[in-house]
């Protein structure tokens, strides 16, 4: 017994090889392959994207082509693609050695996933079970942006930490459990959350903190050196926050119902998102000495109002409803970087390199919860009777559930997608565990020489007075000057 435990100890334990010539190419090829062969099968051109359009306006009395429905969502489409290829790619760049893994890789496994998810969620979605085939528009692609940003925020969680073939298996479960907790939220409970809090921010944080705890590394320490920012860095970061603040309210309204549902989502996030500013800097202020603000704070709790109102945002939550969303998720979060993340990474060995547990996780939850007290509020007297059966979409099966009921439900939703993060990240993490991926070694993480051609001028490391860490709150106070003049 004794002899099998040490040799698995010494499988796992083995000396790691960061060489990915083989691994990553085969598992680009192979699966880019294989999404070829899946959409030579089962996808095709829904009816308002195939050339048959102009037999089917004449069979529905279509008038014109600015009524399909390319023109009404292609706008939130564009959005929603920045956000994912450049908000939450230069959101990463905060790390002074990672920029090219921060951007590149969060291109990479987007890419892949964007294919992977319109297969999945088409199977579960709108597959046409008297043709087998899988229809898709501008909305599957909405949809499928949507199911890339819940692995996305788990590699958050992993950066500077896994190989870019890790990100791949990430990304290819992630996806896979995505469709389907989405699936028994959406359609099996019947929850309403166009924003995501629940199915993208809830899953995809738990998700990835679930990994990022499996696969804790003891002697992380050694690559603390890299593990912080400079001032260029956090410059470039700062861009991917402006750009996802920016078109936070496109990303919660994409794929509502048009009209007054789709018009209200995104006036709630863009006031839920401007109060989480405004506490942010307060609490980030208050919390040094001299009053100066931390770049992470800014960086990320300024985000975390749009999380937060993810599921409430189409309903009638109303304007000062979603400044005080955007209040208190401003303070919540901003507190998780001061105190909670160095609380999890002592005591509860969670290495969450981006914070995605104050940022996403937990407003992704309290936004679930959020939505739920919201709609077990309803009346009919500030919905109307005709409101609330299109806010809920209380038709066909559910025509009978009541609001209080929905509440139920809407709880329940952000249950599940939180068991669905933290089980399915604890099984990926140990699938992830076997030493097979090329990650890197404890003292060589959070650097881009691994897998990357850098630049020779970009080689050297200017040396950093100050000391920002995305994990440990700065207690210390830096002098106004480290340097003392003698006179001669």
């Amino acid at each position: 017994m004794g002899n099998c435990c040490d040799a698995v100890c010494g499988f796992f334990g083995r000396q790691k090889n960061t060489n990915v010539r083989v691994s990553l190419p085969a598992v680009c090829f192979v699966w880019q392959i294989a999404m070829i062969i899946l959409f030579g099968v089962f996808i095709r051109y829904d009816e308002e994207s195939d050339a048959h359009w102009a037999e089917h306006k004449r069979d529905h009395n279509i008038t014109s082509d600015i009524e399909n429905d390319f023109y009404f969502r292609y706008p939130s489409f564009q959005d929603v693609h920045v956000m994912i290829f450049i908000g939450f790619g230069f959101l990463m760049t905060f790390l002074k050695r990672y920029s090219f893994g921060g951007v590149g890789f969060n291109f990479l496994i987007a890419s892949f996933g964007l294919q992977w998810a319109l297969l999945m969620q088409g199977w579960f979605h709108s597959l046409d079970h008297t043709t087998g085939k899988i229809y898709i528009g501008v909305e599957s692609l909405i949809n499928a942006d949507f199911c890339c940003a819940g692995s996305l925020i788990a590699y958050g969680a992993l950066l500077g930490k896994v190989s870019p073939v890790q990100l791949m298996v990430v990304t290819l479960f992630g996806i896979t459990l995505f469709a389907v907790e989405e699936y028994i939220i959406l359609t099996l409970l019947h929850c309403r959350d166009a924003g995501g809090s629940m199915v993208i921010h809830a899953f995809g944080g738990y998700y990835g903190l679930a990994i990022s705890w499996v696969l804790y590394r003891p002697n992380l320490h050694l690559s603390k050196r890299l593990n912080g920012s400079v001032y260029h860095s956090d410059v470039f970061a700062m861009i991917g926050t402006l750009y996802l603040w920016m078109f936070w309210p496109s990303f919660n309204s994409a794929i509502t119902d048009h009209g007054d549902g789709q018009h209200r989502a995104a006036i709630n996030t863009y006031l839920a998102l401007a109060a989480s500013v405004l506490t942010t800097v307060a609490i980030s202020s208050m919390s040094q000495k001299r009053g100066k603000l931390d770049m992470v704070h800014i960086q990320n709790a300024t985000l975390a109002g749009g999380v937060a109102m993810g599921t409430a945002a189409e309903f009638m939550i109303t304007p000062y409803g979603s400044l005080i969303v955007g209040f208190c998720c401003g303070i919540i979060s901003t507190f998780g970087y001061l105190f909670v993340t160095p609380f999890l990474e002592k005591y509860l060995k969670l290495q969450d390199t981006c914070g995605v547990h104050n940022l996403h996780a937990v407003p992704g939850m309290l936004g679930g919860f959020i939505g739920a007290i919201v709609a077990a509020a309803a009346t009919e007297s500030v919905y109307s009777k005709e409101g609330l059966i299109n806010t809920f979409d209380f038709e066909g099966d559910f025509a009978n559930r009541s609001v209080g009921t929905q509440g139920g439900y809407q709880a329940a939703g952000t249950c599940v997608a939180i068991a669905f993060g933290l089980v399915g990240g604890a099984i990926v993490g140990f699938i992830l565990k076997f030493p097979i991926w090329g990650d890197p070694a404890d003292d060589n993480c959070y650097d881009d020489e691994v897998y990357w051609e850098v630049p020779e001028e970009e080689e050297s490391i200017p040396p950093v007075l100050e000391y920002n860490n995305h994990m440990i709150h700065k207690h210390q106070e830096i002098s106004e000057s480290n340097f003392s003049v003698e006179q001669s």
